[in-house]
């Protein structure tokens, strides 16, 4: 007996809904309405930078949602029901969300990105633009290499003779980068794993203020972490040449083989630009590879008056570039600069058949998944492409010297201030500071250090700022980085008397015992 095929007209009807122009329609007015009124909200002094709530009533709040959704026998689908459903839900992600466009946000290196470049972004969502393959995102990948072709020649890269891709954050682009150094050092690694024999210990010299997704990558390549090198630092928290010099004839002498020396432009602790022409003038003295950790300095290739940070830049074997940091774009959008194109598919060697076209080998070349870790990859260049064909480069010169000279005015207004201490001049926009008050300071360090994360903690669950903290020589401090371009002087004097209003007020209550915070800057 032939069993009857289910009834699906119901459910035929509400997808056809659900993907109406009409919903889609009046569901984008009512968001443009909505992210209007938000980016209005942000201006005034009682709009809140963090919307403080604890783990776990978030985690209540939103699986309550959910169980509220209608269930599987929903009848059709009533558009001005659901547009006002989706109204309320659009609005508890704004009231709930972080508020990265307030000036009186300057704690990660996280920017309040700009407007417009969200809603290029949300053309590739709602459109579902992808690449992999030429023919899945023809325009999204060529997108993507008229960007790459731009930015890598304001590096300095020769035309002709580079080549790079897009991914999904720095710490994905270093692991790429440093997985094509690799696999040129140690080929072997790639086709035998852990049982290949190699003929030395595979070593990665990188600067003490790397981030730690380099170390992170060096467990996820078989390198291993304890085989990352620390090369110590100089008074400025740069990389010191001399020592890099030291360490790899040390390596050399021990029979080890030196993956990559790995630099910062700049390091996360301090924004400490490292002295990228000396080390090239190293690594090409002695045949390595140079990946440079650009991901938050690199925009300063831009600025006139702040290029000389990255100069050198050019010589390095391989860059990452983070459109989502100091260009002020939505978040993913790394690149990944190679100086030779020659070694643009080092990091990945299989084929896909059901993928790459053997018909058509000319467009190997435009085939992006080749070349990086994700197949499915989203197309995350449109924000950028669309701002820079709108506003022009000289935007992102704009963005660099503006932000780096508003760290300056927080820098001096810290200098002059008697309760505080800068613990390094900036360089670009980020600064470390410390709340030193006379009775603060009679106590022990330990103390200190705690009172300066509860303190912290205090400030940013009020809704009043949001910076985040370091630790500098074992030294627990404040950090900010100017990450919107519309903070002012008058914000960053605001945030020095909040700080010491609520110092007074915490230590009237300050007696907890010492605290070791374990936490890894972003």
């Amino acid at each position: 007996m032939t069993k009857a095929a289910p009834d699906l007209s119901a459910a035929r009807t509400r997808i056809q809904a659900i993907y109406s122009p009409e919903l889609l329609e009046t569901a984008s007015q009512t968001l443009s309405e909505l992210l209007t009124n938000h980016a209005r909200s942000l201006q005034l002094e009682t709009t809140n930078v963090l919307n403080w709530a604890h783990p776990v009533d978030n985690f209540k709040a939103a699986l309550q949602q959910l169980n509220q959704a209608p269930g599987k026998n929903a009848g059709e689908l009533d558009i001005p029901q659901s547009v006002a459903a989706f109204r309320q839900l659009a609005q508890t992600m704004l009231d709930r969300g972080h508020n990265l466009q307030n000036p009186r946000y300057i704690g990660h290196q996280v920017p309040a990105s700009l407007p417009l470049a969200g809603l290029f972004e949300a053309i590739v969502s709602v459109t579902n633009q992808v690449m992999a393959v030429y023919e899945m995102g023809p325009w999204a990948t060529a997108v993507e290499l008229a960007l790459i072709e731009s930015l890598g020649r304001e590096i300095g890269f020769t035309p002709g003779t580079f080549a790079g891709l897009v991914t999904h954050g720095g710490s994905l682009a270093n692991l790429t980068g440093l997985l094509a150094a690799r696999n040129l050092k140690c080929p072997e690694l790639w086709s035998q794993g852990p049982q290949a024999k190699l003929d030395a210990a595979p070593v990665i010299l990188v600067s003490s203020d790397a981030h730690y997704s380099v170390t992170r990558s060096a467990g996820i390549l078989g390198i291993g972490a304890d085989n990352i090198i620390k090369v110590p630092l100089d008074e400025r928290r740069k990389m010191n040449p001399a020592a890099l010099q030291q360490l790899i004839l040390t390596c050399q002498a021990e029979n080890k083989t030196i993956i990559a020396v790995v630099a910062c432009a700049c390091a996360t602790p301090i924004g400490a630009f490292d002295p990228l022409n000396e080390i090239a003038d190293l690594c090409e003295q002695h045949d390595l590879w140079l990946h440079v950790d650009a991901a938050h300095g690199g925009p300063t290739c831009f600025s006139q008056q702040h290029q000389h940070l990255t100069a050198g830049l050019h010589r390095a074997d391989s860059v990452v570039f983070d459109a989502h940091k100091m260009m002020f774009m939505p978040a993913l959008s790394a690149f990944l600069f190679y100086k030779n194109k020659a070694y643009q598919f080092s990091a990945f060697q299989q084929q896909a058949a059901y993928l790459f076209d053997p018909s058509a080998p000319e467009i190997a070349e435009y085939d992006i998944g080749l070349r990086t870790i994700e197949c499915t990859k989203r197309a995350n260049s449109y924000a950028l492409w669309g701002i820079w064909s709108l506003f022009g480069k000289n935007l992102f010169a704009d963005l660099v010297d503006i932000t780096f000279a508003t760290t300056r005015t927080f820098y001096d207004l810290l200098q002059q201030a008697s309760d505080f201490t800068p613990l390094h001049e900036p360089e670009c926009n980020i600064v470390v500071f410390r709340y030193q008050s006379d009775w603060l300071n009679a106590l022990s360090r330990e103390q200190q250090n705690l009172f300066h994360f509860k303190l912290r903690r205090q400030l940013i669950e009020s809704g009043e700022f949001y910076i985040v903290h370091s630790v500098i020589n074992e030294q627990a401090a404040f950090r900010i980085t100017v990450m919107n371009p519309l903070t002012t002087e008058v914000q960053l004097n605001q945030l020095l008397n909040t700080i010491r209003h609520r110092a007074d007020e915490l230590q009237k209550t300050f007696d907890a015992p010492p605290l070791v915070d374990h936490c890894e800057q972003t």
